[in-house]
C-alpha cells in the first residue's frame, strides 16, 4: 500500500462525513418539523454512519502508520505530520488538502450536532412542562371545606406522540 491508497481511503472517508452531515440535517429537519414518529429511525441511521466512520478512521490510521515507515517518518505520525513530511511531489499538498476538507466537514458536523441537541432538549423540556401540568396542584381547604380538587379534574387532551 501507498500514498494512492491512502488518498483513496480519505475521500472514502470524506463521502462518509458528507453522508453523516446529511443524515444530521435528515434528523435536524424531523425535529423541526416536529416529526418525532422517525426520530429514532434517522438516529440509527446516524448511528450507523458513525460506526462507518469510525472504521475508515481506524483504516486511516493503519494506512497512515505503514506510509509513515515507507516514507521514513515518524511511525506514530499523523495525517498533518505525514502531509508535512511527504517527499517531494505532490502528495503533501494533496493530504494537505484532504485534511483541511476534513475539518471543514468536522466543523459541519459539530454545529448540525449541536444544533439539534438543542432542539431535543427544547423538546424535552416541552414534553415535562406539559406533564407537569397535568397533574393536580396540592390545594388548600377554602371556607366551605374543599380542597379544590374537583375544579383541577377536568378532562384535557394531549398529544401522546410527545
Amino acid at each position: 500500500m501507498g500514498a494512492n491508497e491512502l488518498s483513496a481511503l480519505l475521500w472514502r472517508e470524506r463521502e462518509l462525513l458528507e453522508l453523516l452531515i446529511f443524515k444530521l440535517e435528515e434528523e435536524h429537519l424531523l425535529l423541526q418539523g416536529g416529526k418525532g414518529r422517525w426520530l429514532q429511525h434517522a438516529t440509527r441511521e446516524v448511528e450507523q454512519v458513525l460506526n462507518l466512520v469510525r472504521e475508515a478512521g481506524l483504516g486511516r490510521a493503519v494506512e497512515v502508520a505503514h506510509l509513515a515507515t515507507e516514507w521514513g517518518t515518524n511511525e506514530d505520525a499523523n495525517l498533518r505530520e505525514l502531509a508535512s513530511q511527504a517527499p517531494a511531489g505532490p502528495w503533501g499538498e494533496i493530504f494537505a488538502a484532504h485534511l483541511k476538507a476534513m475539518g471543514d466537514l468536522t466543523v459541519q458536523i459539530k454545529d448540525l450536532r449541536d444544533t439539534n441537541e438543542k432542539f431535543i432538549r427544547s423538546a424535552a423540556r416541552s414534553a415535562q412542562e406539559t406533564l407537569a401540568g397535568l397533574c393536580p396542584a396540592v390545594a388548600t381547604y377554602d371556607a366551605r371545606g374543599n380542597d379544590g380538587a374537583a375544579l383541577s379534574a377536568a378532562a384535557r387532551l394531549f398529544d401522546q406522540n410527545l
